[in-house]
Parts: C-alpha cells; structure tokens; sequence
C-alpha cells in the first residue's frame, strides 16, 4: 500500500447516473483512478458498483455524467472498443468458451496472422501466450481446454487476457472469490507489478482483509450513490462496514445457540468417486449441525458434495439415512430422499437469470403447483413464491422482476427459498456466500443457523476459514481427495486446519 496522492489522474468518472425502469441504479457517482494506485471500490450488493463499472466498459449507456481517460473524454459504445482504448475488466462470472483452449479465449477476436495472409497463425498465438504467461507467472498449458480446469485457474486466464491488452485501466470484480491463499498471493504480485508500471486499477471486493492490504485509495457506495472515497490507511475494517451498510454491525456472525442432537441423521462410509481423485471418505452427520469442509483448492470438498447429491458418478460408497440405506444416483433421487444443493456457480448452475424471481423460485416444486388435470395453478405459484420472498427477506420490486436484475446476495436468497420449498432434510452447500457483501452475508448466515434450529442438517464447503469457525459446528479437512481430519469449530485455529489441509497435497 502507498500514497499516491500527487499521481496523474488517469480516470475520471464525473456525476454518472444511470436509471432502470422502476430503479435509479446510479445517481450523480463521481470517481477518480490515479496511476499506478491501487483504488478500491466497495459496497453492499445492488450498491450500483457493477453498473458503474458496466457505464464505464461500454456495456451500459449512462444517462448522464462525464468520464474521462487521460483527459480525454470517453463513451464507449461496446466493451471491444473499450479493450482497443487500454480499459479492460475480469469479471466475476466468467464468460468463457469452454469448448475451447486456453489460448483461444485469450486471443478470441483478434488471432495473430500468418503476415499477409488472412489465416491464423497457431505459432504465433501460442508464442504470445506462453510470453503473457511467463510474464506473469502463470502455469497453464496453452492448449488446455477450459471446461477441463477448474475455476481458479480458468480466473488466471481471465486475468492474463486482460493484461495481454496492454491496458491502461484494469477493473478486477471479485478476483480472488475462487482462488486459494496461494493463488490469491500471485494475484497481488501481479496487481503491484501492473501498479508500478502505471497502471490504474479499480478493485471490487467483499473482503475488507484484501481491501486493507492492496488498496492505495477506497470509494465506498451505497443504494447508488457515492457514500466517501479516503485513503486506505485511514479506514478500519469497522468503518468500512458503517459507510457500505449505514449502521454498525457488531458482530460478523449470528450466534449458534443450538448444539446438535447425537442422532446421527446421514452416515457416509468408504465414498470413492469414479471420475475424481475423491477417495475412503467417511463421516456422520447429526441432525440440526452445520458441518464444515475446509480444504485447499482441488481437495476434493466440491466432489464430496457432488458425489452425496448424485450429480457425480460415484465408485463405490455406502450412504445410510436415519437408518435406511440410500443410493442418490442422480439429482432428482437425491431430492426425493430429502436433500438440496446450492452450488459454487451461481450463473452457470445455480439459477436462470433471464426467468422472473417467481419461475426460479418454483423450478424445484412443480408437482406441489398443480391445479386442475395437466395444468399448473398461478395461485399456489404465487402464494409459494410470496412465502419464499418473505421467509428469505429477499429485496425484489416484484414476484415478476428477471433475476439477472437483483443484486448478488438476493439472487442466492432466492436459491435458498427455491431448496426450501422442497422441504429438504440434508442442505449441501458450494461456497454459499461466494461473491456476497458482508451485510447479505449476514443474512445468509442467519438463514444457515435458523435451518439448523428447525432440525435441518447442512453440510458447507467454504474457502473463507473465519467463516467456518464462526458458524460451523464441526469442520471436515480435505486434502488430496481424502479426508485428513475433523476438528471441533469451538476449539480448533485457522493454522491447525491449514495443516490438516497439507497433509497430502
């Protein structure tokens, strides 16, 4: 972190409102990106930082407002002109073709040629790539497909795409909400290496850790509207946390004043996937606990959840329910003996953003919906949609409003309340609150320990370790695909897990 105060400015975003049917989304925002700082932007889901950021790329058109690069003023039309002008962005939902290599989606509109001649030239790209990469420290075959590498390193490339464009103005959103503490440490060698070189860097984050430790400069927004910008050094994480909510929050988790009971409602014994390196897990789980998984990236925590709710081929394994010996061989027979998943991809698995919040809340419950003969009722759709918007506290203008339109945290309520109407037993969840600010992640936790007081019994992976020991009442450590310890959340440390979570890595 350094002061930078008497730096260029590089950007200058002037007065931007932006305006939605029914919703003023941005109203008069102003913003200044020094060069070669560091600026963070932060604020609650739905605070307008997304949208100032899409006015910015060309994405959006802004209703009003000025934005200058380098002095010169901008209105891109598209987000390729903004990469040809050097503003660039990762996304936080990546939008990649997975069906294709790595060097493809860096190089994807703009392939290198054989000179004259209107033919791609696979050396040449292949070339350039490896150059980026060593550059940036980045081990990835180039030829790789996408689909085949996991989130983070598919987060990487994303990261060296952008910085193939020589940009000026690098926004990162959300980049290290699928990395590991390794992964995260290259990244902020990367973001110094950009700043010394003058680079401006606008740094969207829900983790006031990182935003603490990388930031020069912090603009804080809220409901649309610019709240305060102040120099890094000046801010706790306390006050961050009052500009971005407009209250105090005291504590960062709900009490879990409910203890498990001893009945052991799901034993998995000697579970073997047939596709992933998950090998010999076994564990009970107690009705009404939340069981954490902790783990390096690529331990295997996601394929446990994947192998328990059907949705990855199992080997071998047996699973026993309150007594009854279960198979789960697909999604749909694990719904049927009571289980529920919220994934670690929200966009791509988890919801249907171009349907309305009612027709994702009641994908789940169809059969519950019926009216009279093959017909569906719009009344209990209705009524089952009103009671998961109040039972979630999920912010919508309308049953009908598209879900792509609510913030993050809202989106994620409305995965919950789609599982709830099920009526699950076993909640599994893949990073549940992924990409959330801390006061909807409040929330969700809230909505964790309640289902946990009703008898509910969840098991939660997670990369946030705090978050864990905060609402977790045991922690299962992976590492290596196998299970490498349990520990007791109320009497463990961060450093004993991360030990566990070596062991054979």
């Amino acid at each position: 972190m350094r002061s930078d105060g008497d730096a260029p400015v590089l950007l200058d975003l002037e007065n931007i409102s932006k305006q939605f049917p029914g919703v003023k989304a941005l109203d008069r925002v102003s913003m200044t990106v020094r060069a070669g700082t560091v600026h963070a932007l932060m604020g609650e889901n739905g605070a307008g930082k997304s949208t100032l950021m899409k006015c910015l790329f060309g994405i959006y058109a802004r209703d009003e407002g000025h934005i200058y690069l380098e002095g010169r003023e901008i209105r891109f039309r598209s987000a390729r002109e903004a990469l040809d002008n050097g503003v660039a962005m990762v996304h936080q939902e990546l939008n990649q073709a997975l069906k294709r290599s790595v060097m493809d989606n860096i190089w994807l509109g703009r392939y290198p040629r054989m000179g004259r001649l209107p033919f791609v030239s696979e050396r040449r790209m292949l070339a350039d790539t490896m150059a980026v990469f060593k550059e940036l420290e980045v081990h990835v075959n180039p030829k790789t497909i996408m689909s085949t590498m996991p989130v983070s390193q598919r987060q990487m490339v994303e990261i060296a795409k952008a910085v193939s464009f020589h940009s000026k103005v690098i926004v990162f959103d959300e980049p290290t909400s699928s990395l590991t503490e390794t992964e995260v440490e290259h990244l902020f060698r990367i973001i110094r290496m950009l700043r010394d070189r003058g680079c401006g860097i606008i740094y969207i984050s829900h983790k006031m850790e990182e935003i603490l430790r990388i930031s020069d400069e912090v603009t804080i927004m809220r409901d649309g509207q610019w709240v305060a910008t102040k120099p890094a050094a000046e801010l706790t994480m306390n006050e961050i946390i009052r500009l971005m909510v407009g209250r105090e929050i005291t504590n960062r988790f709900p009490p879990k004043d409910s203890q498990p009971s001893g009945e052991p409602v799901l034993e998995v014994s000697g579970l073997y996937a047939r596709y992933s390196r998950l090998k010999d897990v076994s564990f009970q789980l107690r009705k009404g606990e939340i069981l954490g998984v902790a783990g390096l990236d690529g331990s295997g925590r996601t394929e446990l959840l994947e192998n328990l709710f059907g949705s990855a081929a199992r080997a071998s394994g047996v699973l026993v329910k309150t007594g009854r010996r279960i198979h789960n061989r697909s999604p749909r027979e694990s719904i049927a003996n009571g289980f529920a998943m919220v994934t670690e991809e929200r966009r791509a698995t988890g919801i249907m953003d171009i349907l309305s919040v009612r027709e994702n809340t009641t994908i789940s419950c169809l059969r519950g919906c019926r009216g009279v003969g093959p017909f569906l009722s719009s009344r209990k759709i209705a009524s089952k949609t009103d009671w998961s918007i109040g039972a979630m506290r999920i912010k919508t203008p309308r049953q009908t409003t598209k879900l792509r339109s609510l913030s993050g945290g809202n989106q994620q309520k409305v995965v919950f309340g789609r599982w709830a109407l099920t009526q699950p037993e076993i909640f599994l969840l893949d990073e549940p609150t992924r990409g959330i600010d801390v006061g909807a992640k409040y929330e969700i936790y809230q909505l964790i320990i309640q289902m946990a007081r009703e008898g509910k019994s969840v098991v939660m992976v997670s990369s946030e370790m705090p978050e864990l020991l905060g609402i977790c009442h045991r922690i299962l450590v992976m590492s290596g695909g196998r299970l490498a310890g349990e520990v007791d959340a109320g009497h463990t440390t961060q450093e004993e897990i991360m030990t566990l979570a070596a062991k054979y890595a």
